[in-house]
């Protein structure tokens, strides 16, 4: 939209006819400006819309300046009227023409609606005028491309992300992820009603969703807050990864079941034998403290009983957090049980390692043709009479063990260079 030049003196006929010729393309840019706004898919909305809140404090306010911006047009062009008309007088405009031109023209002297200041009327210059449908158009254009953004952004993608949920909401019912049920069920039912409450509220008071941006006096500069859109849609992909565990937990549960049925027997089986190897222990050592082998964990079998009952009843949500917690549990298990196993089995560990080392010291002397001395014989027969017997005392059976083991080194640093081959 146009400018007019300032007021100066009485214009001459080449003046006015350039003056008259650029407000006629004024005119008529003004006209199709105006005529975008009426026909503005933004504002044919606003107007057939139920509005709310600031949305409608702020439509109601830019409808009386629309209003008032075409009462400014049909003064302008009513002045532009006139002027033609008297330019039309004559060929050659008399001076009295030209002063009544300029006046009309450059001075002020068009009457427009004032209602903003309690008058019914105030007198412009056209390029006041002109100033003022500027302002005007600008801010009605504002408010008018600010709502159609936020209409033409937000409800497609709230549609397009209420089928996904909708979409999300049969498959979760599928594998048993219910409100009430499961925390993703709760979840659906929250992003459903938000979703609802959100649309209605873009609908009805879209500008409370309008960031304007910062520095621009563009028409329409901002961009759709879409904060709750953005939250809500991180929310449903957090659920669609908690279905796809429960989708998952449905497709390998029975392998998974058969895995901790087997960690679990194994963890029996390391247990059974540490009691009967306590009891062979007990038998064979003595003096020596034994651990207590603890029995089998029933609660962990009723757990999984538990969790075969889930798979049969397709309860995959229930499942899910079940198995996972099973399979940590079974694996400590296991390795309690192992732990155990060692313990008990450690003095036959030391007796096994005694009898090796004995029989390693005899093989030594052997070797060095000293097996037959009567001293090493005693020291040797007493010590496996220790070791070989039941119940073993070791630490009696170890100090024999170490006397003979002093005993040879005795005899072997004593004989001949030429029989210490190995030493």
């Amino acid at each position: 939209m146009g400018v007019t030049d300032p007021a100066g003196p009485v214009m001459d006929r080449d003046e006015v006819d350039r003056a008259l010729a650029r407000l006629g393309q004024e005119h008529e840019a003004i006209e199709t400006s105006l005529l975008a706004l009426q026909d503005h898919a933004g504002r044919r909305l606003l107007e057939g819309a139920e509005l709310t809140g600031v949305t409608q404090e702020r439509w109601q306010a830019t409808e009386a300046r629309i209003t008032l911006l075409w009462s400014y047009f049909d003064a302008y062009t009513a002045a532009l009227r006139g002027a033609r008309d008297i330019r039309a007088r004559r060929r050659w405009s008399s001076r009295e023409d030209l002063a009544e031109l300029t006046e009309l023209l450059r001075g002020t002297s068009v009457a427009v609606p004032d209602p903003g200041n309690g008058r019914l009327s105030e007198i412009l210059s056209l390029a006041e005028l002109v100033d003022r449908m500027n302002e005007l158009y600008a801010t009605s254009l504002d408010l008018v491309v600010a709502a159609d953004a936020v209409w033409s952004a937000l409800p497609a993608r709230i549609d397009l992300l209420s089928a996904e949920l909708q979409r999300t909401r049969q498959l979760a019912h599928s594998v048993g992820v219910r409100p009430g049920e499961h925390p993703a069920g709760d979840d659906l039912e929250r992003i459903t009603r938000t979703l609802t409450r959100l649309r209605e509220d873009v609908i009805r008071d879209p500008l409370a969703f309008w960031v304007p941006a910062r520095g621009s006096s563009a028409p329409g500069g901002g961009r759709p807050d879409t904060t709750v859109y953005d939250r809500e849609a991180r929310a449903l992909e957090d659920v669609r990864r908690e279905i796809d565990a429960v989708l998952t937990v449905r497709q390998d549960a029975e392998a998974r079941l058969i895995r901790l049925r087997d960690v679990l027997s194994r963890a029996d089986r390391t247990l059974a034998e540490a009691r009967t190897a306590r009891g062979e222990v007990l038998a064979k050592i003595a003096a020596t403290e034994v651990p207590v082998v603890s029995g089998p964990p029933t609660v962990l079998q009723e757990q999984l009983a538990t969790a075969a009952e889930y798979r049969r009843g397709a309860q995959w949500h229930r499942l899910s957090p079940l198995l996972e917690s099973l399979e940590q549990k079974a694996e400590d298990e296991l390795l309690r049980a192992r732990e155990q196993l060692t313990a008990v089995t450690a003095p036959l560990a030391v007796r096994a390692e005694l009898r090796g080392r004995l029989d390693a010291y005899k093989a030594k002397v052997a070797r060095h043709g000293l097996a037959e001395d009567p001293f090493l014989v005693e020291r040797y027969d007493a010590a496996r009479r220790m070791l070989w017997s039941a119940p073993c005392d070791l630490r009696v059976a170890e100090q024999a063990v170490l006397r003979y083991q002093r005993a040879a080194a005795e005899l072997l640093s004593a004989a001949p260079e030429d029989r210490k081959g190995d030493q």
